[in-house]
């Protein structure tokens, strides 16, 4: 089998350790491809190639804006040309049904032209000054950062490589990647597109390997500007003290243990449907997954009802088959979500529906489980943990406040979701939640244009639309005299 190699300053290039990583199929377990396993000093080449390209060479960093533009949309074409490919190997790779990842391929796609229309938009603003330094002229520039290194997590491949590498390539900066070691092969695909696009030799650079070793080497470096990670919360506060070395800038999406508030007043069959993408879509492997799910107590046993019906409906299976829910990342991960179910059954939650390893067929070889509801207490350990998996909790209420208050009873602030036909009372609940991205009526759509990011222990910065960009740009001052000459301050001077 093929060694994928790391993509560093124009060239494939395997890692000095000489190690490998085998890269599993989670509804098998088979291994489906093999990947090139990097040290640190694999980061470091790459991150000395990046600010080589953007502080010496800086061929990418000082092109017209039309020629960049047009080497991100050749990307997003080359892309569509092999999306079918690209799908296929993130269902392999992550597990997901075929037709999640093909709508994931489409968003990614989407999003490179998203940016590539940005490059050239306008941007900065002009200011009244102060008199007092006589007449000046004083406007904002943004400028792209430097050497930026990103890190993605398994759950949305390729996707989440978009939503990183195209604004930060669209701003003009070099960047030094690493995907998850779990899920890379997509990613690896996306530098051959580079490659193939044209995209100039150091300008993106992408090294295969593990978090505590080309993670660690990114966070601590000297030499990077900036670091965006997708992940854990564990881990971003890692990175954050690790990254206070030059203050280099951040940007975080962690994790979410997001609400959903159903009111007796909503549609309550299209709730169910909701709910059911809010905390089962991707096999619940989302960080803003709406599983903490809050109910009217009037209304509880009725969408209780409907809820489990539905759910014990759900076929089950190899994601290339297009089933409604595929298997979770790993073996580990599964034994890990399989524990937090029999945590809560301990501290006295009723499992509903499933709550078990799904093993019928060809499931067998596979880390699948079936989708779980718990009815539960607010104090009980699957509602305050992430759990990253497909399990949901049931929690009942009585008032609009006592909503409101369970539903921000948490460290983290990522989503969060309200049904209700008044419309005073959703503006009045989205208002109070304390979330960086909130839904009435839905859960889980995101699009390019619209920023994406959380409060509290969910992160820092936002991704997509404008504010994405901005993110991966410096705003510099410039003040003009347009007179000549000092104002004479000083008496004597």
């Amino acid at each position: 089998m093929e060694i994928k190699k790391n993509y560093i300053n124009g060239k494939w290039v395997e890692s000095e350790t000489g190690r490998t990583l085998d890269i599993l199929n989670p509804a098998t377990g088979e291994v489906i491809g093999v990947v090139t396993h990097s040290s640190a000093v694999d980061a470091e080449r790459a991150i000395q190639a990046a600010k080589t390209a953007f502080y010496q060479t800086r061929e990418w960093r000082d092109m017209d804006a039309q020629t960049r533009a047009d080497i991100l949309l050749k990307i997003a074409d080359l892309m569509e040309a092999r999306a079918d490919e690209l799908a296929r190997t993130d269902t392999l790779d992550n597990g997901k049904p075929l037709r999640e990842s093909e709508g994931d391929i489409s968003d990614a796609i989407h999003c490179y032209r998203y940016y590539a229309g940005l490059v050239g938009a306008p941007e900065g603003s002009t200011y009244q000054v102060n008199q007092g330094f006589g007449k000046m002229h004083s406007y904002e520039v943004r400028e792209p950062i430097g050497v930026v290194a990103q890190i993605t997590p398994w759950n949305y491949p390729l996707l989440m490589t978009a939503w990183k590498l195209a604004p930060a390539l669209a701003a003009g900066n070099c960047v030094v990647f690493k995907p998850s070691d779990l899920s890379p092969l997509s990613t690896v695909m996306q530098f051959e597109i580079f490659e193939q696009a044209g995209l100039p030799a150091g300008t993106a650079n992408l090294v295969l390997g593990s978090g505590t070793e080309v993670g660690v080497a990114f966070s601590s470096s000297m030499d990077v500007d900036m670091i965006t990670f997708t992940g854990s919360t564990a881990v971003g506060q890692d990175i954050m003290k690790r990254a206070a070395c030059n203050v280099k800038k951040i940007g975080l999406e962690l994790g979410g243990k997001s609400p959903l508030v159903i009111f007796a007043d909503c549609n309550l069959d299209a709730a169910v449907e909701w709910a059911m993408i809010g905390f089962l879509f991707n096999q619940g492997e989302v960080c803003s997954a709406v599983a903490r799910m809050y109910v009217e107590n009037s209304v509880k046993d009725e969408f209780v009802k409907k809820l489990v019906a539905k759910m014990e409906a759900m076929t089950i299976g190899n994601g290339l088959e297009n089933p409604d829910i595929g298997p979770v990342i790993t073996e580990k991960d599964m034994n890990r979500i399989l524990g937090m179910i029999e945590t809560a059954k301990s501290e006295g939650a009723k499992v509903l529906t499933g709550g078990y390893r799904y093993t019928e067929g060809d499931c067998a070889k596979g880390y699948f489980i079936k989708p779980t509801l718990l009815d539960c207490k607010q104090g009980m350990t699957p509602v305050r943990e992430e759990i990253f998996g497909p399990v949901g909790t049931i929690v009942g209420f009585d008032t609009e406040a006592e909503a409101i208050a369970l539903a921000n009873d948490t460290e983290y602030g990522l989503a969060g979701a309200v049904f209700t036909e008044n419309g005073a009372k959703a503006l009045r609940v989205t208002t109070e939640l304390r979330a960086g991205i909130t839904w009435v009526n839905c859960c889980e759509p995101t699009f390019n244009q619209a920023p994406w990011g959380g409060y509290k222990m969910s992160g820092i910065g936002r991704e997509l639309g404008v504010h994405g960009m901005e993110e991966y740009q410096e705003t510099k001052q410039i003040n003009i005299a347009l007179e000549p000459g000092a104002p004479g301050w000083y008496v004597n001077g």
